[in-house]
């Protein structure tokens, strides 16, 4: 009996550690010790940006980077945040989600839900709503039934490099797909290590506040998804971590961090999905003219995409579905360019390839945000 109270104790511990750092410790991004926060990703369309720019000066300095975590499609859609903290990303959702939809943040660290709270008001006025369609929750992402978090009632669940300071990930899976609708997604950034962590980086207290002591070897994502009944995870965009402390990296060692973001789909049990052609309508506001879907799938409009068994099931299935066509391979679609054959492909699932990739390519330093970690660490 002792093993689960000490166990039971050690993610109090960690609690309360996170709580302190994000709490206390770090004032703005400027006391990071990392550039888990700060990580390049890629740019943002015009409308999120302008979402962003109209959330409250106190609101987005108490925001600790972690890039962006706002995927498309949104309008009148129910959105949880998992670890909200200042709410700066709950605040620019609830615009793009229209007075129709709602945005709820659930953050532990109580101060970060005070600053949210206190400009609910300043917001809906400004948005022109008559009522407020923001909601935040003093909890703990992992006790989302806790805090009154009722089955399939969300469209999205998103997560800022949140998830990686709780110590049960499997238990704050298992609560997001438990809360998303059938169709539903999580759409989420955190760290990931090249190996399994040992002790002593999962016990330091400045990696954890990091982003780093928590963080999940990124194989360890596809068996838990696999396990809880999600789809495979489909990557997004990953940038590598460099560490800016001699101290850190020696205790780091070998081991390699990398920023990512991935999408997981709750998807109804419908039976197994075949390949097909897919034509995107340029419907999704802000993505008219094409859709960059995940790191393999990049749809224009009106072209024809051979898409394999998973993605076609998760572009029929969810929110996407009024905005593609769909055949059998084989049958003429009425859309103009080529078709990219599936064969020719190479499905990228490694955060770390992608990353390595991804730096060979030059970058254009306007209209981006950092691509992951501890936008608010509070969980």
């Amino acid at each position: 009996m002792a093993a689960p109270r000490d166990a039971e104790s050690q993610k109090v511990d960690i609690w309360k550690d996170v709580q302190n750092y994000y709490g206390q410790v770090l004032k703005t991004s400027k006391d990071l010790r990392t550039n888990a926060c700060v990580t390049v990703a890629r740019p943002v369309p015009k409308h999120i940006r302008e979402a962003l720019q109209n959330v409250h000066e106190e609101v987005t300095l108490r925001y600790y980077g972690c890039g962006l975590v706002i995927p498309e499609c949104l309008e009148n859609c129910w959105i949880l945040d998992l670890g909200s903290g200042s709410g700066r990303d709950c605040y620019a959702l609830s615009q793009l989600v229209g007075e129709k939809g709602h945005v709820t943040g659930i953050d532990m660290t109580e101060g970060q839900v005070e600053v949210a709270k206190k400009y609910l008001d300043y917001h809906m006025e400004k948005y022109g709503f008559q009522t407020s369609n923001v909601t935040f929750i003093h909890g703990y992402i992992e006790k989302l039934a806790e805090a009154g978090i009722q089955n399939e009632s969300y469209d999205i669940v998103i997560s800022n490099c949140v998830i990686n300071l709780v110590p049960d990930k499997e238990q704050v899976l298992q609560e997001v797909y438990r809360v998303l609708k059938h169709g539903g997604e999580l759409y989420f950034s955190d760290v990931y290590a090249s190996l399994e962590l040992p002790e002593e980086i999962k016990t330091h207290k400045v990696l954890w506040g990091e982003c780093l002591g928590g963080a999940l070897y990124w194989k360890d994502l596809f068996f838990l998804a696999q396990k809880i009944g999600f789809c495979p995870p489909r990557l997004v965009t990953a940038n590598l971590i460099t560490i800016q402390n001699k101290e850190l990296e020696r205790i780091i060692g070998d081991c390699r961090f990398v920023s990512a973001t991935f999408r997981l789909f709750k998807l109804p049990n419908t039976g197994p999905t075949e390949r097909c052609q897919t034509v995107y309508n340029g419907g999704i506001t802000g993505h008219e003219k094409q859709l960059i879907f995940d790191a393999n799938f990049t749809f224009k409009e009106g072209e024809i995409v051979e898409v394999d068994e998973d993605t076609a099931a998760v572009l029929k299935n969810s929110r996407f579905a009024q905005d593609f066509l769909f055949r059998p391979i084989g049958d003429k679609l009425p859309a103009s360019g080529g078709c990219f054959v599936l064969e020719s492909k190479d499905i990228i699932t490694d955060p770390f390839k992608l990353a390595e990739d991804s730096n060979k390519k030059p970058k254009c330093a306007s209209s981006v945000v950092g691509g992951c970690c501890g936008k608010k660490r509070s969980c």
